[in-house]
């Protein structure tokens, strides 16, 4: 199996942080030139699964997030989902 395919299929394993640090590699390898045709395109295709996981992991976050509610005296009653306004 090739190093792209081994990482396609470790991609639901690799935490926000990791996914980034990886898309920042690919970044630095297209844009210095040195990569081949085919490995650009491969590498283009990683970043492109790495983005999209990025964003699912982000919008999974995002709901998780709630905010705090407060009663009309200002004291915290509860929470809620949060609403981007």
């Amino acid at each position: 199996m090739s190093e792209t395919g081994k990482a396609t299929k470790d991609l639901s394993d690799l935490s926000f942080e990791e996914a980034m640090g990886s898309l920042e590699q690919i970044v630095a390898k297209l844009e210095s030139g040195n990569a081949s045709l085919e490995q650009s395109i491969d590498l283009y295709t990683r970043g492109t699964q790495l983005k999209a996981h990025c964003e699912a992991k982000l919008k999974d976050a995002q709901a998780k997030i709630e905010k705090i509610t407060l009663d009309d005296a200002g004291s915290p009653q509860g929470t809620a989902p949060f609403e981007v306004e």
